[in-house]
């Protein structure tokens, strides 16, 4: 059995695992990068990456049906997917040979294999045992299994669902957040009929109220259905479809039932408890710093209770590897995580919602903004509607940017900007947004915020 040192052993090379490899070899630091598939992580081969491939191409397909109302001559043959699943494969495949090449480069060594935590930070990868100075976890997250819906056939995950090779004529997706709402559009693009069965009050329960009707109104205009307050109780999988039976003693047919629950920390058979790493409902337990109980013992991404989100992965991996090497760096601030469901129209948000600041505030110390996307140019041009909501604390910051419509997860590093610096509304109103540009639309709510609004009445 080999030993090899090094300063630092990473388990996961997903976006948490190889932002903190990287910055770490910048300062200076030896890194191992333990994977047991492939560098990139859920994100780049089964989530946030292909799904967007997969998300423009239903983009493509809706443009070339409205193409007459453009003045633009065109017709829709057919969804060729096989050729679909080739252009997502495409992307990902250069994604993963320049991720794979920087890493080499700058001198990470990557060892591929199942990573296990031994104590005294030791990590066992087969018959090698790789010792160092600190650990980093970053092992990601896999998809939630439901107990009455057993994944299989047609009975789909996230995962699964990215391979399907045909366009079904119909799927109930179970799970109303940003996978379901993600697939929702994918399937309805192509020409699916799609449901969507949600046990809370409402599509992506975590964003503003405004936002999910917004979104559940566009939906409905594009033939989605969405039911509320029910769960499902069980599903029936044929040769030719399945059946899912719903607690209101229901049941609805379709081709094949998506399984969009969210995702659970991958920390099962890590090796924490003997290593004397606390878990919680098997999220790492750490500091505001991303220690965890063990000295010398780090956690990042999706491991970490939070936003499960490949930026915030990012962040926390590059601060870790900051910190090994004794720079100072302040926590993160989840508030301050962009977040940004990829439907048709986007929904984009950072900040507290409305309720959220109503809630802390109390309603008189709230105000609020909303400019209709109808009321912009470039919205119409791109024949989106949606709005752009700002949510202040009176004579205050901001506090929220909620954004819906078509490209409006463009926009929402500006809203992190107004949020992250406790922007003041009229401090930034005064900043001129190109004309014509959604933006606009977030420069008007600021406006209106001020007292002083151009168009808005």
């Amino acid at each position: 059995m080999s030993n090899d040192a090094f300063d630092i052993v990473i388990l996961g090379g997903g976006s948490g695992g190889y932002a903190a490899a990287l910055r770490a070899r910048e300062l200076g630091r030896t890194v191992a990068l333990v994977e047991r598939d492939q560098v990139g992580g859920t994100c780049l081969h089964r989530g946030c990456v292909p799904t967007k491939a997969l998300l423009h191409s239903g983009e493509v397909a809706d443009v070339v049906r409205s193409a007459a109302k453009h003045g633009v001559t065109a017709s829709l043959e057919a969804i060729d997917m096989a050729a679909v699943h080739d252009y997502r494969r495409r992307i990902v495949t250069k994604k993963h040979a320049g991720l794979t090449g920087l890493l080499a480069s700058r001198g990470v060594v990557t060892v591929t294999g199942d990573g296990y935590l031994e104590p005294d930070r030791r990590v066992r990868v087969g018959d090698r045992i790789l010792s160092a100075s600190d650990i980093v976890l970053a092992t990601g997250g896999r998809t939630r299994e439901l107990p009455s819906v057993p994944l299989g056939g047609r009975v789909l995950s996230s995962d699964t669902a990215l391979e399907l090779d045909e366009v079904p004529s119909s799927v109930v997706i179970l799970g109303g957040g940003v996978i379901g709402v993600e697939f929702a559009s994918i399937w309805r693009s192509f020409g699916a009929e799609v449901t969507i069965v949600e046990p809370l009050a409402r599509l992506l329960p975590a964003e503003d109220e405004a936002s999910s009707a917004a979104l559940l109104r566009a939906f409905r205009k594009r033939g989605i259905t969405a039911t509320f307050g029910i769960s499902c109780t069980g599903v029936e999988a044929g040769a030719d479809g399945v059946a899912v039976s719903l607690s209101d003693g229901s049941t609805i047919s379709a081709d094949y039932v998506l399984v969009a629950a969210g995702r659970v920390p991958a920390t099962d058979g890590l090796g924490c408890e003997d290593a004397g790493v606390e878990l919680h409902d098997g999220f790492v337990a750490t500091d505001a710093d991303l220690r965890t109980s063990a000295p010398h013992v780090w956690a990042v991404g999706d491991i970490v209770r939070g936003p499960q989100l490949a930026h915030r992965g990012f962040a926390h991996g590059i601060a870790v590897a900051e910190r090994i090497s004794g720079l100072s760096v302040a926590p993160l601030d989840d508030a301050t995580v962009p977040r940004v469901a990829y439907s048709s129209p986007e929904v984009a948000s950072v900040g507290l919602t409305t309720a959220a600041a109503i809630e802390r505030f109390g309603e008189y110390a709230v105000q609020t903004a909303e400019i209709p996307l109808a009321a912009n140019a470039k919205s119409e041009i791109l024949g989106t509607s949606g709005f752009a909501r700002v949510v202040r604390r009176r004579d205050g910051p901001v506090l929220g940017v909620h954004l819906v419509g078509d490209r409006v997860g463009e926009l929402i590093t500006e809203g992190q900007l107004l949020v992250g610096w406790d922007a003041h509304p009229e401090d930034v109103a005064p900043l001129i947004h190109a004309h014509p540009t959604q933006s606009e639309a977030l420069g008007e709510a600021l406006l209106l915020l001020s007292g002083k609004p151009l168009h808005a009445v």
